[in-house]
């Protein structure tokens, strides 16, 4: 039977040294070797190439190095803007919940005065009523007999790609939603903010905070 990976328990992380053959027998750099051929056979596909390449150097410039040490140097939504420069995109996709419409304004602001052609989409754009996809009344947010829009990451993504972008860049859909608009969205995408209604969308205080105030996230359940 084949051992399960569990790299986020690793204690040992040999794929950041040479030795990366003196890993456990559980580790994917060992015991998923073809696998890992096969994913790194991607990037002699020039495009994936370039892509990859673009995207280390961006990693490599968001440091400085100071007399006191290495430091970050630029917020994400500057690398952003830089990592899409590099990639030589024009035109970027802005996939935005319409709870961050504030958000989603003040990133195309920035977008466009970087030089870049802005398309912002809305969740609910199309104003498809809840019920489309089986929502009963009381699972509505304001209630029964309510009209209820739900948001659609398809609509998004299909506006997007018709009007042709080349880079799309989320900003705090839902979780699930956020999912359908990778697997319909045809032109790359990265995150600029994952929705957290609880801590200002800052999802990993969630983790930080797993150990006292919010304990409660570390308790045992089953799946049944």
């Amino acid at each position: 039977m084949n051992e399960k990976m569990e790299c986020a328990k690793c204690t040992k992380v040999v794929c950041l040294t040479e030795h990366s053959d003196q890993g456990a027998s559980n580790c994917p750099t060992i015991a998923k070797r073809d696998v890992i051929d096969r994913a790194v056979a991607e990037y002699d596909k020039p495009e994936v190439r370039e892509f990859a390449r673009q995207a280390s150097v961006q990693e490599f410039e968001g440091y400085m190095n100071l007399p006191e040490g290495s430091t970050p140097r630029h917020p994400r939504i500057e690398e952003t803007a830089q990592f899409a420069k590099k990639m030589g995109y024009r035109k970027l996709g802005v996939a935005f919940c319409l709870g961050l419409r504030n958000e989603a304004e003040t990133l195309a602001t920035i977008l466009e005065n970087r030089g870049f052609d802005v398309v912002s989409v809305c969740c609910k754009a199309g104003g498809i009523p809840k019920e489309t996809i089986g929502i009963r009344e009381e699972q509505k947010i304001s209630g029964p007999g309510t009209w209820e829009t739900m948001c659609s990451p398809i609509t998004q993504a299909a506006i997007l790609n018709d009007e042709g972008v080349e880079f799309n860049v989320l900003v705090g859909l839902c979780v699930g939603h956020d999912s359908l608009f990778f697997k319909y969205a045809q032109a790359p995408t990265t995150v600029l903010i994952a929705k957290d209604r609880v801590f200002g969308h800052n999802p990993a205080a969630g983790l930080y905070l797993s150990n006292f105030y919010y304990r409660k996230l570390r308790r045992k359940e089953s799946l049944e």
